[in-house]
């Protein structure tokens, strides 16, 4: 019976000896299990030198190397697509911006023309609507064109209106009085003969 109670402990003592060690823990396992990471890194970290070769500190760092480059990339990701808003939203505004200055030249184009035009009295273009001309205060000469006599006596004719300047730069219809043909010309033949002598 000594012998049976002897081999019994025996192999009560070597059974634990003869047992396979337990698997560590992998890399997927605390991927999806980030409170196993977290209890795995606090163990590691206790005393960094005798467990910096372990096989499950090792897989729990190499967990913590993947996360930080999904999240590096997710970050990247969201900075990029960041980047395309901020640049659409670049793009519309100089776009705008551009359209802007065109309407503007255009519209200053069109002033320029109406001011000229209306020197001569002359309205602008129809397809300038955004631009009005008043055309009684054109500065252009005007002049009152007499209605024609039977009489066809030239000396007649009312002198012509003078309209009011408002001091541009365009040519004013000044009123003289239309001469007699037949003083013109006995004034010709009279300078003709003092050049003759």
């Amino acid at each position: 019976m000594k012998r049976s109670l002897t081999m019994l402990l025996c192999g009560i003592f070597i059974l634990p000896g003869c047992a396979e060690e337990p698997k560590p823990t992998t890399v997927t396992y605390f991927l999806d299990n980030p409170i196993a990471l977290e209890a795995a890194l606090v163990h590691c970290g206790q005393n960094r030198s005798e467990s910096r070769y372990e096989a499950e500190c090792v897989n729990a760092r190499q967990a913590i190397s993947i996360i930080e480059a999904k999240e590096e990339r997710s970050r990247k990701a969201e900075f990029e697509l960041e980047s395309d808003k901020k640049r659409e939203a670049l793009r519309r505004t100089q776009q705008a911006a551009a359209e802007a200055r065109r309407r503007s030249e255009e519209a200053q184009r069109k002033r320029e023309e109406a001011e000229y035009l209306a020197q001569f009295g002359e309205l602008p273009p129809a397809d300038s609507i955004d631009i009005t001309v008043d055309e009684s205060a054109a500065n252009a000469p005007g002049i009152v064109v007499p209605e024609a006599t039977d009489s066809g006596d030239v000396t007649n004719r009312p002198a012509e209106s003078t309209p009011a300047s408002d001091g541009g730069n365009a040519p004013s219809a000044t009123a003289s009085p239309v001469p007699d043909l037949d003083a013109v010309r006995d004034e010709l033949r009279r300078r003709a003969e003092e050049t003759v002598d």
